[in-house]
């Protein structure tokens, strides 16, 4: 048999190992082997067609077939450290991101020509831009210099840290460098046997500290996977073993157990006119892994070794957004009428994604064998950008989080720290987000920071790739402007919790002073005599009060002028009493245009007494009332547990008068009332159905907001009967689920001034 002898040797500049396992030893090949791999490379390469044909169209095929043929010339005769032809990499490089990635004619392209201008002397990258245009030379480029460059910022960097804060500059010129990249990286880790113990450990730390995050940050939940699953079967090989072999022990009784909880959803499913795809998924061998050291439990305690996940197999039009939602809760129904659920563990991510874009409902049900089980649903659309992430936007333009965006417009900005670890922040993010990302006490003491060795403020605006130094001193503390330069939510919530923890502070402080600024003005120090002296100030709340007393903006001056101002204010009306008793004056108030014509109320034992209801404490029929005369708007009928009662009898008890209720009127008594609870969709609807339909209620004012943290609260005026008539609404309105708390709203702030 003839044979044929391959003298292959490295070339001189190949720095990156990861890359460039390239037998230096002569190998002597036979024709037969020779043939067998000919038809291997071909049937590699048509894998790559078929996976990326549904996807192809005008010259695509062309593109990816020159470039095959072109890289197939190009790494004649190298072979990798396992033996095996050179060209078997990009090929497979260019099937994960066909398969695996389902990008782009472009992205395969460069995928299959990706180690041509670093392997071989006589191409350059100007050859690769005349043969196949300016983004594939681009893509070329930009993993070419992630693994050839050798400066690095700072000695104290890794090379390989060094290496992605370049990748990530790539991002610049075209986000599918770093996608070419992480699919040259796993089929690295998929190859890593060939390497001795020592490097497959190096690599395998690389992938875990940088490759798997980013492949989690731009939604590549399989790459990301598989390469958590790589990592720990090289650096803890027998932990390794230990879970894969006790996963397919047990995979027979898994796999009943799945068909056994799916079974009936699947037909009540279809009954509700669902076509849907339905199966367990399970979990890695690395996630497991974390849970049993984090846990400390051992494998057979681990229960969520799976999760179900439902598909809904439609696709949907670009008009059909809350159609598609819509259908993901209904199925949600049917899954909750099916197992009992647990409330706390429901994940909603379909009304506002994740950063990367993911969109699914999770949530945990109950089996019949007692096992709590998560339940994924989603559909078609929602599933494949789940699996791809950023890289469904070449099919997906129009849907999601990533709108509209092109690759200049990314949602994250990736920094790092003096020492090379990997920070992502929102698009926008500053100094002031990147302290509070790194440690809270860090945040908090931020004074500015160097960016790439140069001091900035602490407003500037950070970019991919920059190296930031926080700079702290013990004198720093944030203010109300750091909430103008922060940007992600993090940061926001740690100033506004400062903030409000040192406005508390002051607040005590300023309470305190104030106290003994009134003993010694010989006032009496109580709730009334506070409220009063805010309204003298014209502050909103007695809190804003104590803050400026805090501050310092309060002095006893201020203090005597308040004191002064009562005593002439206690003369006048004592004047007006004296002179009404002199005369014997009846007290005739003025006529309120909104006063009550009815008999409902009696006055100091009299009827047919004009008065109108206060808007404070809003009485209605049954509640326990009083009258208080007013000097221009008659008499005010409050309820006795009025927020403003005990304001009123303390300081004007010679105003008050007598009120109670005659025999029930035919009469609507408008009244308020203060709903909290966890938000959720429909829980509005829910609310004004149960007052208009189900309690035929009419509703006077809505006004319902949602926090951030997904906590509605509302203020709804209804018309009510009698004090029973409004306990009712009451109880039937906590009833609802995710109501939370329902009260009857009061406040000072609504409490007409005295002289009205």
């Amino acid at each position: 048999m003839k044979k044929t002898e391959n003298k292959l040797e490295k070339p001189a500049s190949a720095p990156d190992m990861t890359n460039k396992q390239i037998e230096k030893e002569e190998i002597v090949i036979s024709e037969d082997q020779l043939s067998r791999e000919r038809r291997q490379i071909l049937e590699a390469y048509k894998f790559v067609n078929r996976a990326a044909r549904p996807r192809l169209k005008g010259e695509d095929s062309k593109l990816i077939k020159k470039a095959f043929e072109f890289a197939l010339e190009a790494h004649h005769g190298m072979r990798r450290k396992s033996g095996e032809p050179y060209i078997f990499h990009p090929i497979e490089v260019a099937e994960i991101v066909a398969e695996d990635m389902k990008l782009d004619a472009v992205s395969i392209a460069a995928a299959l020509l990706h180690d041509v201008v670093e392997d071989v002397e006589t191409i350059t990258l100007d050859d690769i831009k005349r043969e196949f245009g300016e983004q594939v030379a681009t893509i070329v480029d930009g993993v070419t210099k992630v693994k050839s460059d050798k400066y690095a910022i700072d000695l104290s960097i890794s090379q390989q840290a060094e290496n992605f804060r370049k990748m990530l500059l790539g991002l610049s010129s075209d986000l599918r460098v770093i996608y070419v990249k992480l699919a040259d990286r796993l089929h690295n880790m998929r190859t890593l046997s060939s390497m001795n113990e020592e490097k497959q450990r190096k690599i395998a730390s690389e992938t875990i500290y940088i490759y798997a995050p980013l492949a989690h940050r731009l939604g590549l939940y399989k790459v990301k996977s598989e390469l958590e699953d790589l990592h720990l079967k090289y650096v803890n090989r027998q932990a390794y073993d230990d879970i894969a072999n006790k996963l397919q022990e047990t995979k027979a009784a898994r796999d009943k157990f799945v068909e056994d909880f799916i079974a009936p959803l699947r037909g009540r499913l279809a009954e509700s006119g669902f076509k849907i795809r339905i199966f367990g998924r399970p979990k890695s061998i690395y996630s497991i892994h974390n849970k049993i050291q984090t846990q400390r439990v051992p494998f057979d305690q681990i229960y969520d070794l799976f999760a179900i996940r439902i598909i809904i197999d439609k696709d949907y039009d670009e008009d059909e957004r809350n159609k598609e939602k819509e259908d993901c809760w209904r199925v949600y129904s049917i899954v909750t009428d099916t197992y009992l659920p647990n409330p706390e563990r429901l994940r909603e991510w379909i009304t506002q994604p994740r950063p990367n874009g993911y969109e699914s409902l999770h949530t945990t049900v109950m089996s019949e064998l007692g096992k709590w089980v998560e339940v994924q649903i989603r559909t078609k659309r929602m599933d494949e950008i789940a699996e791809l992430g950023y890289a469904a936007h070449w099919k997906y333009k129009t849907y999601g989080k990533y709108a509209g965006r092109t690759k200049e417009s990314k949602t994250e900005v990736f920094v790092f720290t003096p020492k090379g670890k990997l920070i992502h922040l929102p698009v926008g993010a500053t100094v002031i987000d990147f302290a509070f990302e790194i440690h809270s006490e860090i945040g908090l003491k931020c004074l500015g920071a160097k960016v790439n060795t140069k001091l900035v403020p602490l407003g500037y605006e950070l970019h991919n790739g920059d190296q930031v130094e926080i700079l702290t001193s013990k004198q720093a503390k944030p203010t109300n402007d750091w909430l103008h330069y922060a940007k992600g939510t993090k940061a926001i919530s740690k100033i506004k919790e400062f903030l409000r923890a040192e406005r508390r502070t002051i607040i005590e402080k300023g309470k305190e002073d104030l106290a003994g600024k009134f003993a010694q003005a010989k006032l009496v120090w109580d709730e009334p005599t506070q409220t009063q002296y805010r309204l003298y100030l014209n502050y909103k709340t007695n809190a804003n009060v104590f803050y400026e007393a805090g501050l310092g903006h309060i002095s006893y001056k201020d203090v005597e002028s308040f004191k002064k101002y009562l005593d002439r204010k206690e003369a006048k009306e004592e004047e007006k009493l004296r002179k009404r008793e002199e005369t014997k004056e009846v007290v005739e108030p003025k006529k309120d245009k909104k006063a009550s014509k009815s008999e409902a109320i009696i006055i100091g034992e009299k009827t047919g007494i004009d008065y109108s209801f206060a808007k404070c404490c809003n009485p209605v029929f049954g509640d326990d009332v009083f009258g208080f005369i007013t000097i221009h708007e008659g008499i005010k009928i409050h309820r006795n547990d009025c927020p403003n009662a005990v304001n009123m009898r303390a300081n004007y008890g010679y105003r008050i008068t007598g009120a109670v209720w005659q025999a029930k009127q035919e009469e609507q008594f408008i009244t308020e009332i203060k709903i909290v609870g966890n938000d959720r969709i429909g829980i509005a609807r829910d609310v004004t159905q149960m007052i208009s339909s189900d309690m035929q209620i009419n509703i006077a004012g809505l006004n319902i907001g949602v926090t951030n943290s997904n906590i509605f609260e509302g203020h709804i005026k209804v018309y009510v009967r009698d004090i029973q008539h409004l306990y009712g609404l009451l109880e039937k309105l906590r009833s609802i689920e995710g109501v939370v708390k329902v009260t009857r709203y009061d406040t000072e702030d609504n409490w007409e001034d005295l002289n009205g």
